[in-house]
């Protein structure tokens, strides 16, 4: 033990040896009871080490041992700034202390390169006791110090900055004091500055002489330092150390620059010499240019606004003082008390940023000053608000009044003496037109230059007309060409004066500039034949151009347009799921994709919602055309990215091909092109359809089938076939699922691949799906009432998406099964995975309630649409059907995705129901894998309500 003891004694004398240390003991500050605020400033050392590690010598302990302790930065390597202190307590109570070192003093500052605050202390250590704890503070570095009786601690502080302005220990409950009346103090001064800010802006509005402005513009960059130095900026929106600095020195800047601004508009130094403004024009130039300096480097840009700051104060207090003495300006001799005032002010604050006053209350008390000084500035500048006269009561006679009501309505007079051929119009046009004054003036031919080409022969027949009829007004818009290029809008309003030899001696009037009308005018006119949306022609023009197009092609054969009608497929899904707000996005960008694949003569337009058409004229080749159609096709497809997922979209695209020689018109082409629209989305979208002759017909025939659909329910026409589903464990009848079909009275059975569509786009779909609901249902209900098994019989009934998206199916389903009383869960509503898919979040929350109505639930053809595994738990499904083609595959001996879906199935406690068993040994293999049920030709085909009754043994009856 001593050999160690001896080795550890020698590694420290080492380690003395090559680390820097302190060449004196410290001297300890004491910490009484009754000190509510030490100022540590004083007592600290300062030590620069040469690398990670610094040992300092401890203050004597009551021992009187100078011990020393080794302290490593947090970061090796690094080589900061330290300080240390020591403090004492010689009481016989342990003494909790908060030891704060501001971010920021103004105090103490400096003048150049000062200091504009940051995070001064890193970490904190203690020779012994408690290690101290920082608390967190946008201001101040803050530690809870504790000090155990009769004990002397040596703190050594790792700095972040080489500088630390003031270190203070202070009493908690004194520095919350303290805290507290300085946030009333300062809440106090921001809200006087803004609301001096605020009034001030209020009279610039109310008058707009530019000492008003520039008082406001002097109010608001003190308030905005006042809120940087108070740390108001700062809880509002909270910045780095780097970005506080850069908005304090910009803050200065500014104050500076509006200071100067303030002085050149009150005193209006104009009015005396040009030389003022040329000096104050640099000067703001030069404070502007150190805001951006501020930026680079915010120390130089604050010294240099400080020194630009009592630069300002002193000239400006010199010129004051001359103008007033000199040439007796009253404005000057206003302002010399305020000017005083903040002449004194800046020598304070002088001092203060040198140190020379180093109170805790001469910062807040010179921002306090400033907004005193702006307030004073405001009462000066107030007696100017309303001092202006206007024109008095007297009476003025009729020639007056003209005048001064030309003079409000900002006309502009226009006089041609016609004999003398020379026009006088108001210098005003030709300052706004940048010309050099009396370009208008002189012969009336002198402004056909000026004139846009369009306008000439109008302007120059309205003159000349009411010279040749001596009488009548002239109401004449025209546009003048500016120097710099553009052309603006004018409306001449003239009449023609008669001499007394009945000839037009004079033609007087006055001219408005017109050019926001004209804009607005122009702006309504684009907006009746464009889109909002997307800026696109809408119908209207897009029927002009079609018009147009024709037309030409009928005059050279050369010409072919072609015309385009595409739709996006399944658009009013991705607005339900996403919201419009996001499908107006989507639209907009497919109109810019779409916009980039056309050439100027080409035309592109926004038809409906998710429609658009498009005229192509720039393609003959019938070859190249169907390759333009396919990358409108492949550009739509791309996927489009919003809110961190992606949007697949498909277009059904009708193109109808221009023939030589043809007489359509402009309605049935674009009606041809939406036929074949429609074709395409009837084949299942995302195809290229060309107008054929047979489609129109085909369209006529759908006619016909649509009107008699909608007879057919009332006409018995539609019959509810069921195919039946057979439990494999025992090859006994379970359940059946319900199947429509259309017994028409001239066309024979219609399959219900040909009438579900046309039910599913006319909206019919609806009534015949409560039709199968209710049905089954009914013949439900007597199955189960004739037949006592365990489990029930069950039927499903497939539902389409018009039903799931109306919450009448709730409605449906609950008076069905109120009506019927079939046992809970045996009727089942068959829905397809794809279906479920559209829009999952609604789909899950109509599934839960149809589940507590009592309804069963199937997921039909599984695994063929979306696969979303992860949905399938949070939907109430009971029963899943296994899509056909998994059990064609397993004839060819690929059963591994069927035997997945199975078990997966059985984990999630799932039904399954296997769709296609065609053959006994479909049934078979599909025992061994685990399904439940099946379905098919194996165990019959769709059959009526009396097959269906015999099949399960019940008393048949009358359907």
């Amino acid at each position: 033990m001593r050999h160690a003891s001896l080795a550890l004694a020698l590694l420290l004398a080492l380690a003395g040896a090559l680390l820097p240390s302190a060449a004196r003991a410290l001297e300890a500050v004491r910490v009484g009871l009754d000190a509510q605020a030490i100022d540590l400033t004083p007592a600290i050392e300062r030590y620069r080490s040469d690398g990670d590690l610094i040992q300092i010598s401890t203050a004597p302990g009551k021992d009187g041992i100078v011990r020393r302790i080794a302290v490593k930065a947090r970061e090796t390597g690094a080589r900061p700034d330290w300080i240390v202190f020591a403090l004492t307590n010689d009481t016989d109570e342990q003494i909790d202390r908060l030891l704060v070192a501001p971010h920021f003093r103004l105090v103490g500052s400096g003048i150049v390169w000062p200091d504009l605050g940051g995070s001064r202390i890193a970490a904190i250590t203690a020779s012994q006791g408690i290690r101290p704890e920082r608390d967190e503070s946008p201001d101040a570095d803050q530690f809870t110090v504790t000090l155990d009786p009769g004990t002397t601690v040596t703190f050594v502080a790792e700095l972040r900055t080489p500088n630390v302005p003031q270190l203070y220990l202070w009493d908690q409950d004194a520095y919350r004091k303290k805290a507290t009346g300085l946030t009333l103090y300062k809440g106090i001064i921001i809200g006087i500055a803004g609301l001096l800010a605020l009034f001030l802006t209020v009279v610039f509005v109310v008058k707009g002489a530019i000492i008003f402005p520039a008082a406001a513009a002097l109010a608001w960059s003190v308030l905005a330092y006042t809120c940087i130095d108070f740390g108001f900026f700062q809880r509002i929106f909270p910045v780095t150390e780097a970005a506080e600095r850069i908005y304090r020195a910009s803050a200065e800047a500014v104050l500076g620059a509006t200071l100067l601004v303030f002085l050149f508009a009150y005193l209006n130094l104009a009015r005396w010499h040009v030389r003022y403004s040329h000096v104050a024009l640099l000067w703001l130039i030069f404070l502007a240019g150190l805001v951006a300096l501020a930026v680079v480097d915010p120390p130089v840009a604050a010294g240099v606004a400080r020194i630009s700051i009592a630069t300002v104060a002193g000239v400006g207090l010199l010129l004051v003082v001359y103008l007033a003495a000199h040439n007796g300006y009253d404005r000057a001799i206003l302002l010399i008390p305020t000017w005083l005032l903040l002449t004194a002010w800046v020598v304070a604050a002088g001092f203060a940023i040198t140190g020379q006053l180093r109170n805790d209350l001469v910062q807040p008390a010179l921002i306090g000053g400033l907004v005193l000084i702006v307030m004073l500035i405001g009462f000066t500048v107030l007696q100017h608000a309303f001092a202006g006269g206007g024109i008095g009561t007297a009476v003025v006679s009729d020639t007056e009044r003209r005048a001064l009501a030309l003079t409000g309505a900002g006309d502009v007079v226009f006089d041609w003496d016609v004999p003398g051929d020379r026009v006088f119009a108001g210098p005003e046009i030709e300052s706004q037109l940048g010309l050099k004054r009396g370009a208008l003036e002189g012969p009336a031919a002198n402004w056909l230059a000026l004139l846009h080409p369009f306008d000439v022969d109008r302007y120059s027949a309205a003159l000349d007309t009411v010279i040749e009829e001596r009488r009548g007004r002239i109401c004449q818009d025209f546009r003048l060409r500016a120097a710099a290029g553009p052309y603006y809008w004018f409306r001449l309003k003239a009449r023609p004066v008669i001499g007394a030899d009945g000839e037009v001696i004079r033609i007087v009037g006055t001219i408005a500039d017109v050019t926001e009308v004209k804009i607005a005018e122009e702006r309504l006119l684009h907006d009746a034949v464009h889109d909002n949306l997307t800026g696109l022609p809408n119908r209207e023009l897009f029927n002009d151009r079609l018009d147009a197009a024709l037309t030409l092609a009928a005059q050279d054969p050369r010409l072919k347009p072609t015309v385009f009608v595409l739709d996006i497929d399944r658009f009013k899904q991705v607005n339900d799921a996403i919201g419009l707000s996001a499908g107006d996005s989507i639209l907009l960008t497919l109109s810019r994709r779409l916009g980039r694949l056309l050439r100027p003569q080409d035309t592109l337009a926004r038809i409906a919602g998710d429609e658009f058409a498009v005229i192509l004229v720039s393609e003959r080749d019938p070859d190249r055309i169907i390759a333009f159609a396919d990358m409108i096709r492949r550009a739509i497809t791309t996927p489009i990215t919003y809110a961190d997922r992606e949007i697949f979209l498909t277009p059904s695209i009708g193109v109808v091909l221009h023939e030589t020689g043809s007489s359509l018109k402009r309605d049935q082409v674009f009606k041809n092109a939406e036929i074949a629209m429609i074709q395409a989305k009837r084949q299942g979208g995302d195809r290229i359809e060309v107008y054929r002759p047979t489609m129109r017909a085909d369209r006529g025939d759908r006619l016909l089938l649509e009107g008699d659909l909608r007879r057919a329910l009332e006409r018995n026409e539609i019959k509810v076939l069921f195919q039946p589903i057979v439990r494999l464990e025992d090859r006994t009848v379970a359940g059946f699922e319900a199947l429509l079909r259309w017994d028409h009275p001239k066309h024979g059975r219609i399959p219900p691949q040909t009438f579900i569509p046309v039910a599913e786009e006319s909206g019919l779909i609806v009534d015949l799906g409560v039709f199968a609901l209710e049905r089954t249902a009914a013949e439900l209900a007597a199955w189960q009432q004739a037949l006592v098994v365990e489990p029930p019989l069950f039927a499903s009934v497939n539902v389409s998406s018009r039903q799931l998206l109306r919450h009448d199916l709730l409605h449906d389903v609950k008076t069905v099964l109120a009506r019927t009383g079939v046992a809970p869960g045996s009727l089942k509503l068959e829905l397809t995975e794809s279906l479920v898919m559209e829009n999952p979040e609604y789909a899950a929350q109509m599934l839960a309630r149809i589940a507590e109505l009592g309804a069963g639930l199937s997921l039909d053809d599984f695994g063929t649409g979306y696969s979303a595994l992860a949905y399938l738990q949070r939907f109430p499904f009971d029963t899943i059907k296994i899509d056909q083609s998994f059990v064609r595959q397993m004839a060819n001996g690929r059963s591994v995705i069927l035997r997945s879906i199975v078990r997966m199935a059985q984990e999630l406690g799932l039904e399954i129901v296997a769709e296609g068993a065609e053959t006994e040994a479909d049934a078979q293999a599909l025992a061994e894998l685990g399904c439940d049920y099946a379905q098919g030709f194996a165990f019959g085909e769709p059959m009526s309500i009396h097959q269906a009754r015999q099949l399960v043994g019940a008393a048949p009856a009358a359907a």
